[in-house]
């Protein structure tokens, strides 16, 4: 929806490159790009820019405790950023698979820290600047893989990847009670041709994943625009309309 003023993590390449071309190329739209290395943007910069909008970008790490809030401040001093609408929570780790038995503690906590423990210290960061927009969103970009009731049906060996999308979706489902002002739910951008799709993929013996980033950012953004806390606080979605079980 054009006239909105959106943050996006991870922006710099794969979905979060995608919902960042995508939105910037609306008119009278403000996109923040959050980015672990702000001085290679060179993709981003390149993008399409629509009549009256502008791009704007900035450090977030997930695994900093200050990236975020400090990306917050800077956005007000700075931008004059007085709120935001949607705030796409789009970083994530998925870099080992194995299963229990042999996943290394390192790699377990490693995921938990940038999948879970990073998406609250976003939410509380940017948590200000969306209560003051009218009808705010937080969707943070979630797995069914990390869905109790749908592990069976994804037999993937991802035991740190899945653990900390499970705790992700309880954190999204926490907050959707917690926030009655706003639309809070996660949306997964299913099995994408991306370096963590593909590892994925590889994973089990695919040649690649099956969901283009093009069919991936169009579900993910239709879903998003036409969201309300009615029709999608607190569900389990999926840029194809389907509705997960947690």
């Amino acid at each position: 929806m054009s006239g909105l003023t959106y943050l996006i993590t991870g922006a710099n390449r794969g979905i979060g490159l995608g919902l960042v071309s995508h939105y910037l190329a609306l008119e009278n739209t403000t996109v923040i790009a959050a980015v672990r290395n702000p001085s290679s943007v060179s993709d981003l910069k390149a993008l399409k820019v629509g009549s009256g909008s502008k791009l704007i970008i900035v450090k977030i790490d997930s695994v900093s405790t200050t990236d975020a809030a400090a990306a917050v401040q800077e956005l007000k001093s700075k931008y004059q950023i007085t709120h935001l609408d949607v705030v796409i929570a789009n970083a994530g780790l998925g870099s080992y698979w194995g299963p229990a038995l042999t996943t290394p503690i390192a790699d377990f906590e490693a995921h938990f820290k940038v999948n879970a423990t990073g998406t609250l210290i976003l939410f509380q960061a940017v948590h200000g600047l969306l209560s003051a927009a009218k009808e705010p969103k937080f969707v943070p970009i979630g797995t069914p893989v990390g869905s109790m009731g749908e592990m069976a049906k994804f037999p993937l060996p991802s035991t740190a990847y899945g653990s900390s999308k499970a705790a992700l979706n309880f954190l999204t489902r926490k907050l959707h009670f917690e926030h009655e002002n706003m639309v809070i739910y996660p949306l997964s951008p299913g099995w994408v041709q991306t370096e963590m799709g593909r590892g994925a993929a590889t994973a089990v013996g695919m040649d690649d994943a099956p969901v283009t980033p093009e069919q991936s950012v169009a579900g993910l953004t239709r879903s998003i625009d036409t969201a309300t806390r009615e029709k999608m606080g607190g569900v389990f979605a999926s840029f194809d309309g389907t509705i997960y079980e947690w």
